[in-house]
């Protein structure tokens, strides 16, 4: 029988003394919060690049995006 990640991450918490147990919690516990802001935070920013920018930006992804150089590698 095959065990889980949650089963050998178990086996191995079981090893380890009280201290490092809780350290394990905390670390568990860091890596289930949420990431990255809310898209509320980033209104600050509209406006902040010249549209004329955006546009060479945008001229630019088109022109040289989704293309292979064969002879590159």
């Amino acid at each position: 029988m095959s065990q889980t990640v949650k089963d050998m991450i178990i086996e191995q918490i079981g090893r380890l003394a009280d201290p490092q147990q809780r350290q394990v919690l905390d670390f568990a516990r860091k890596l289930a919060l949420p990431s990255g802001v809310q898209g509320q935070e980033l209104l600050r920013f509209v406006g902040a690049i010249d549209p004329s920018d955006l546009d060479a930006i945008s001229q630019a992804v088109l022109e040289g995006c989704e293309k292979v150089d064969l002879n590159a590698w």
